[in-house]
This record gives structure tokens, C-alpha cells and sequence, in this order.
């Protein structure tokens, strides 16, 4: 049964530090098991924190980063090097400045290849089929409505049993996205839910408070098969009983 940790920190800026520093364990620990790392990848305001902090740790050298897989929770279904693709942030800030092989990045694919993302979606659970990925670390951001990756309250996503779907109609700009399903984020050994900011906290609570309906609070549905840790600062986390937050 996956254990829960629930680690409270002062700030975004503190928050994202902690991931940053933690992570880089995570993946060393994972090198050290089985000569190899997999990680998938979030997007947003935070996660642009996170990886600027890994980007500038001292402790970057600690992962051989030839042996890391790279994967992605989601993404924006918009032309390869869009500004607003997850793929693009992550190459930006941290990718780009590490000695990375080429062959074990797997972004989601990008209009143009593909013109819808049902289609997209099924060329990524295919690549997904062919490596055949063990995923040690899933990172999802948290959104107000509780989204993770891009499952949405109430949309098809949420009942889908295959690892990768198409979404469209998504009620956050752009529309059309790709994701990665509670069926292959579950299988994760290690899942860490991050959130920061006030308008967080409500899905935060709600989430923590017990059982939910994943259809309608997606971010109660998801959990590591080891380890499932929520990364929060002060604000997210004014709903939650501070008798689940955990020792640091």
C-alpha cells in the first residue's frame, strides 16, 4: 500500500528548493538500484522553479543524466517549440543544460505530425508500449479545480484505461492536449503532487480530507504504488489538517 507524506514549507521559492533537492536523491537512489532513471515531467509556475533549482544545485553532478529517461504527464497540443508546450519550458530552463541522450527524451508529439490529439495520443502509448518504461518519479502539478496533468473534473480522461488519452475541450486554454492516465501515473513508484498559492487550497483540502470521486477531484485519484508525497507551501495548505503534515 503506498505510504502518504505531506511536507509543508513556508513558500514557493522554499517549496521549490525541497522538491529540487529531493529529486535529485530520488533519481541518484534510483541509479544506484537498477543503473538507470525514469522521471515524468509537469508543467507550470512551480515547475519552473523546481527545475531552475536542479539546474543550479551543486548536487546536479550526482545524477548521471545519460541514464535518466525523461517523460511528460501531459501537454498542450501545439506545434513543436510553442512557447506554451511543457516540452519547450523543460528544454528551456533545465534541459538544455544537461548532457542528456537524446534517445531516452520522450516528449508527447506536437501538432503538425499529428492534427488530432486522439491520434497523438495512441503514438505516445505506443512509444510508452516499446520501452516499456518503469517510471520511479511521476511529478503532477495540482490545479484549482483539481486537475493533474490534463484530467479535468467530469471529462473522459477521467474513466479512461488506457495509459495515454486525447483531451478535448479542456476547460484551460489551449483546448486540445495529450495525457498521461491514472492507469499509467498509478503504476508510478513514486508520485509527489505539488501546489502553491491560496486558490490552491481548496482543492488541496478536499483531496487530503479522505475517499473522493477522482471524476470529479482528480487529484484524489492518483497515488504512487510506493510513496505518494504532496509538496505544499503555507497557502495550499490551509485546509489541510496540520495533523497530516509531516516531519521535514
Amino acid at each position: 500500500m503506498s505510504s502518504l507524506v505531506v511536507q509543508v514549507h513556508q513558500d514557493s521559492d522554499e517549496l521549490a528548493g525541497a522538491v529540487a533537492e529531493r529529486l535529485l536523491v530520488r533519481l541518484a537512489d534510483a541509479q544506484t538500484e537498477r543503473g538507470e532513471a525514469s522521471i515524468v515531467l509537469t508543467g507550470g509556475r512551480v515547475a519552473a522553479q523546481i527545475y531552475q533549482c536542479v539546474r543550479d544545485s551543486p548536487a546536479r553532478g550526482t545524477v548521471d543524466w545519460s541514464r535518466v529517461d525523461l517523460w511528460w504527464g501531459d501537454e498542450r497540443f501545439l506545434p513543436a517549440g510553442d512557447p506554451e508546450r511543457n516540452e519547450t519550458q523543460a528544454r528551456s530552463v533545465l534541459l538544455d543544460a544537461l548532457p542528456l541522450d537524446p534517445a531516452r527524451v520522450h516528449p508527447m508529439p506536437a501538432r503538425g505530425p499529428f492534427e488530432h490529439p486522439g491520434a497523438a495520443a495512441d503514438g505516445y502509448a505506443a512509444e510508452l508500449a516499446a520501452v516499456g518504461p518503469r517510471f520511479d518519479l511521476v511529478l503532477l502539478g495540482v490545479g484549482e479545480d483539481g486537475h493533474v496533468a490534463s484530467i479535468f473534473p467530469g471529462q473522459p480522461a477521467t474513466t479512461e484505461t488506457r495509459p495515454v488519452a486525447g483531451v478535448r475541450e479542456a476547460p484551460k486554454p489551449p483546448p486540445d492536449r495529450i495525457t498521461l492516465t491514472f492507469a499509467a501515473i498509478n503504476a508510478a513508484t513514486e508520485v509527489w503532487l505539488i501546489a502553491a498559492g491560496t486558490e490552491k487550497a481548496g482543492a488541496v483540502g478536499a483531496a487530503l480530507a479522505g475517499p473522493g470521486t477522482p471524476d470529479q477531484l482528480p487529484a484524489s485519484g492518483v497515488h504512487g504504488v510506493e510513496r505518494t508525497v504532496w509538496f505544499l507551501d503555507g497557502a495550499s495548505a490551509a485546509e489541510v489538517p496540520p495533523a497530516l503534515w509531516s516531519a521535514r
